[in-house]
């Protein structure tokens, strides 16, 4: 008898993990979230039938090109540290789909996930089938999560959510939010097949975030990005505040397992915050989530309390993102994924590490910059070990060896079949005192994560 209620509960489990898995396939069989539909009229038709959950709660709204995971992360954290209820969506995951959907700091359970997918599913089945009516393709995967994620959030319910954006800002599926708070994180090449092939472009449909009488925050840009902000603020008379302009990072010394530092926000100056991320980049998402919590709270007429900015800061987290996993040697895990964002790691390392000897374990998706990503991390890396995830869309083991030799020589360049293979060799050369460094895309670093039991 005694054995009965962990047998119940083990059970359970079992059961709510199977519902889950099975959620998650039918998700999948949706295609590709690398094949976005560009369109909103969809998301938007599921949301008006299960009666808009999106407008049940506060929105900031997050899009850029990097840094878009830190900063929702961050500015989450700070708000649940006001006492809020807090919904967070972001986007990959590197293990399961709950990751993507947290309410209050924590992933969705695997029974949250199934019933309210079981909720909104016959919705997205009406849709489907108008859809396809209109000789259109039914909703995507990306398109269905963004359904699914609005739902639980207004089931929480939630009294704010922090959206990552998928892919740009104006068509993509999020966007059916009106968002109290824009974000622009930094804005770079990248999704050019999609996005456009220049910085304009790209912020262009990024800015698309933007709506009347909103408020909008923006961390540094290029001044092609700064200016298609800058209309679309002009245009439906949003207010604007820039990293660097209206808010500042005034102090950044590294620490043990982080960063301490101090930022001038549109409100106050909050001196002296422990921030447990490592990286110049992080400092800044952090000063760009301060200031989109103050505005977001008031439009930052009121300076936050000193022991909430202390606590949410102190709480961040941002898995996959310079983060640390095991020691002798010290692996590290950033899914850096296009030239930009190799290049704030690259500085980042350069900071925050003294190695004698860098290994990167490197592994790309079709269709981004190879060259861009390697010449980025060519200056602090001493050796690379090239592998592949398993992802249909990863880059062939041996073309990606050859792209890469190509910049970096091939006697500093290895291969292996597999991340678990890649990581053995890494380690090995470099050494006790070493580091390695793995990089290059969201799927190799969820693979090497799970490896070393993460």
């Amino acid at each position: 008898m005694s054995d009965q209620p962990a047998s119940t509960a083990a059970s359970t489990a079992a059961s709510d993990a199977a519902a889950a898995r099975e959620v998650m396939h039918a998700l999948m069989a949706r295609g590709s979230e690398a094949s976005p539909e560009p369109r909103l009229h969809a998301t938007r038709r599921v949301t008006e039938l299960l009666g808009d959950p999106q407008r049940m709660y506060g929105v900031i709204h997050v899009a850029g090109t990097n840094g878009k995971t830190s900063t929702a992360r961050i500015a989450e954290s700070l708000l649940r540290a006001l006492g809020l209820r807090t919904g967070l969506m972001t986007s990959p995951h590197l293990k399961a789909l709950n990751e993507r959907i947290v309410i209050d700091g924590q992933v969705i359970s695997d029974r949250m996930l199934a019933d309210n997918w079981a909720d909104v599913e016959p919705f997205i089945a009406i849709v489907d089938a108008e859809l396809v009516a209109n000789s259109e393709a039914p909703l995507t995967f990306f398109e269905a999560v963004t359904v699914l994620t609005f739902a639980v959030f207004a089931d929480a319910p939630v009294d704010v959510a922090v959206i990552e954006a998928g892919m740009g800002g104006e068509w993509d599926s999020t966007n059916v939010a009106d968002a109290d708070v824009a974000v622009l994180t930094p804005i770079a090449l990248d999704h050019m097949e999609f996005l456009g092939d220049t910085i304009g472009a790209i912020a262009r449909t990024k800015a698309g975030i933007i709506k009347p009488a909103s408020r909008v925050v923006s961390g540094y840009q290029k001044d092609d990005a700064f200016d298609e902000i800058l209309a679309a603020c002009e245009r439906d008379e949003a207010t604007l505040k820039v990293l660097g302009r209206d808010f500042h990072l005034t102090e950044v010394e590294s620490g043990v397992g982080g960063q301490v530092i101090s930022i001038a926000g549109i409100s106050g100056h909050y001196p002296n915050l422990v921030l447990p991320l490592l990286g110049d980049y992080q400092a800044e998402n952090a000063a760009l989530a301060l200031a989109a919590v103050e505005s977001f709270l008031g439009n930052g007429d009121a300076m936050l309390p000193r022991e909430v900015v202390e606590e949410g800061m102190a709480l961040a987290s941002s898995p996959g993102r310079l983060e640390v996993i095991s020691a002798n040697p010290t692996v590290i895990l950033d899914a850096a994924h296009n030239p930009h964002g190799a290049e704030a790691l690259c500085r980042a390392v350069m900071t925050s590490f003294a190695f004698d000897r860098l290994i990167c374990v490197i592994g790309v998706l079709q269709h981004k910059d190879i060259a861009g990503i390697v010449e980025a991390l060519d200056p602090v890396v001493d050796h690379f070990v090239v592998t592949q995830s398993q992802s249909d869309r990863a880059v062939g083991v041996a073309d990606l060896a050859d792209a890469i030799a190509e910049i970096a020589g091939p006697d500093r360049v290895d291969s292996r079949a597999s991340a678990e293979e890649a990581l053995a060799r890494a380690e090995d050369l470099a050494g006790f005192d070493g580091g390695v460094l793995v990089t290059g895309s969201v799927t190799l670093v969820a693979e090497v994560a799970q490896v070393k039991g993460r």
